[in-house]
């Protein structure tokens, strides 16, 4: 990989020229430079991996691993923040519980069926989230009204946590997800309020539990007997609750961005509502912004991809987002096809650390587009598509306001 030592690194994220549309560098490096060295905004180096192929086996090669990025020679992706969010007392105490045991304790409680049975009320909340927009009155921002109340809802409501606090999760989100704004102190400060926040909560569910996933979790063993530690409910807590709003948020946003951006899309799942599935999973694939910054690795071993070698020590970045577009994993990669199956992307990443709430996330997408569909048919865009802006400096890049009008 001497080659791409030799190159000259990228300023890690790549500026995109519009809010809907994928850096332009993505489709030369997969062609010509798909291991490639970047600076993440701490000044540290990593490499770039933007082939589909090279992102999956990444993602699932045990020579590479999440758990590393705790180690002291690991990139951190942050300026001035202590601990990166994935050597967080949060991500400390997840790995402690040992990552395989910690995944079949909590995602039993993440199946289908559990999930599926959560429909009804996700579609009634989102129903009556449209009529406060509607008696709002038009132009009215989608992301206020429906994209970000409606998964604050849902988690808050699964883990039995008050909906009246989201102001406070959405400080602290925005807190662990930027990557520039915040110092050492303030990130340290942000954690421990967090921790103690679930701590409260947790304390009040042992003694009168409920029937929400944190009272399940303080009540549940592992296959040995043995119930998760108290720093491991805490941090599960907050990574069900941080993970449970913010992505799923952007994404329906930009679901709704994409699909209004080309109105032949939005016509034409009005004519076949059966699309609605498919179409949600075409939106995770073609989305440049859905799937953040990206996921780290960290290289325990020499590991080869297609586009070299990724010598031990090297921290990776895993662009799903640039793979979901690469012309040698689809047909039409840069199409946005509404009906397109199958579709492997890999917006939830894939093997073992791939996102447990993935279901979930699913579900409540194509719940809110349902509901869109059917109570809003005539549903626009209130500004031109060059006129949206998402939020800059984050792991996520989240749509600041979708204005919309009907």
């Amino acid at each position: 990989m001497s080659d791409v030592q030799d190159a000259e690194s990228l300023n890690y994220p790549i500026p995109a020229p519009a809010v809907l549309e994928p850096p332009r560098q993505w489709a030369d490096l997969r062609r010509s430079c798909p291991v490639a060295p970047v600076t993440l905004p701490s000044g540290d180096r990593a490499v770039l991996l933007t082939r589909y192929e090279d992102v999956k086996t990444a993602l699932s090669d045990p020579r590479l691993s999440r758990e590393g990025l705790a180690l002291p020679d690991a990139a951190r992706v942050a300026a001035g923040a202590s601990e990166g969010i994935f050597s967080s007392p949060m991500a400390k105490a997840l790995n402690a519980e040992g990552h395989g045991r910690w995944r079949r304790m909590v995602g039993k409680w993440f199946t289908a069926k559990r999930m599926s049975a959560l429909r009804p009320g996700m579609e009634a909340m989102a129903d009556q989230l449209v009529d406060g927009m509607l008696e709002h009155g038009q132009p009215a921002d989608l992301v206020t009204h429906l994209a970000f109340p409606l998964p604050v809802f849902v988690i808050c409501h699964m883990l039995g946590v008050p909906e009246s606090d989201r102001d406070r999760f959405k400080s602290w989100s925005d807190t662990f997800l930027n990557t520039t704004r915040y110092t050492r102190d303030e990130t340290t400060a942000a954690h421990q309020e967090f921790a103690d926040y679930m701590s409260g909560l947790i304390a009040g569910k042992r003694a009168r539990p409920g029937d929400d996933l944190l009272s399940l979790l303080l009540a549940g063993t592992d296959a040995d007997g043995e119930p998760m530690s108290e720093a491991g409910l805490v941090a599960t807590g907050q990574a069900l609750l941080l993970a449970g709003h913010e992505t799923t948020a952007g994404f329906l946003a930009m679901m709704v961005a994409h699909l209004l951006s080309d109105r032949r899309r939005w016509e034409r799942l009005l004519a076949d509502p059966s699309l609605i599935r498919p179409a949600v999973e075409e939106t995770l694939r073609f989305d440049p912004n859905g799937s953040g910054f990206g996921m780290l690795r960290y290289v325990h071993e020499d590991t080869e991809l297609s586009g070299g070698t990724l010598p031990r020590g090297t921290t990776v970045v895993c662009s799903m987002a640039a793979a979901n577009r690469d012309e040698h994993a689809w047909d039409a990669a840069d199409d946005m096809d509404v009906s397109r199956s199958p579709n492997p992307h890999l917006a939830f990443g894939v093997g073992p650390h791939s996102c447990l709430g993935q279901l979930l996330a699913r579900m409540e997408l194509q719940a809110a587009l349902t509901v869109l569909l059917r109570r809003l048919p005539t549903l626009g865009l209130g500004v031109a598509v060059q006129d949206l802006r998402r939020h800059e400096g984050l792991l996520t890049s989240p749509l600041r306001a979708l204005p919309v009008t009907w």
